[in-house]
């Protein structure tokens, strides 16, 4: 009986009146809520993709200046 009752009192399944949902600390409120769900969400795919490693593509100290393999043609 009890949610007969609340079905002609929430219309359209609005639990806020809308002088809440327009209001200014609603807005800030939904304003926090979508960006710590799209930093979340970044975080969560940073977590998945693989680590990238810059100095992989440039040419540093970590480069041998000769061969120490057993084959002296070999690469650097």
């Amino acid at each position: 009986m009890m949610a007969v009752s609340l079905h002609y009192l929430v219309p359209a399944g609005i639990l806020f009146p809308s002088a809440v949902l327009h209001s200014q600390e609603f807005a800030i409120l939904a304003a926090f809520v979508a960006i710590n769900t799209v930093m979340f969400a970044s975080l969560a795919v940073a977590k998945i993709l693989p680590k990238v490693h810059p100095t992989d593509w440039l040419p540093g100290r970590n480069r041998r200046a000769e061969t120490r393999s057993i084959h002296p043609d070999g690469r650097v």
